[in-house]
């Protein structure tokens, strides 16, 4: 089963969305580096756990309805259209 779903594809859309997030994410977290005490604004754990979950809702995004579209007979499919 391949990630690249439709034209753009899951996966490519996961990494330049992700890229994207971390650079604003870092930003954000300069920008508030003055109102958060006790905790580094740059920890890496909290980024991984992110990026992480993210990772999976993803991947279960593509993978449910490619399972669902997978139990279609090949024929019933071009019938309908």
């Amino acid at each position: 089963m391949s990630l690249c779903l439709g034209g753009d594809g899951a996966l490519r859309v996961l990494l330049v969305g992700g890229a994207l997030g971390v650079v604003l994410a870092l930003g954000a977290a300069r920008l508030l580096e003055s109102i958060v005490f006790g905790i580094s604004p740059y920890d890496p754990a909290t980024f991984g756990t992110v990026a992480s979950v993210l990772l999976v809702v993803v991947l279960l995004a593509v993978y449910l309805p490619a399972r669902r579209a997978m139990k279609v007979a090949p024929l019933m499919a071009l019938r309908y259209e």
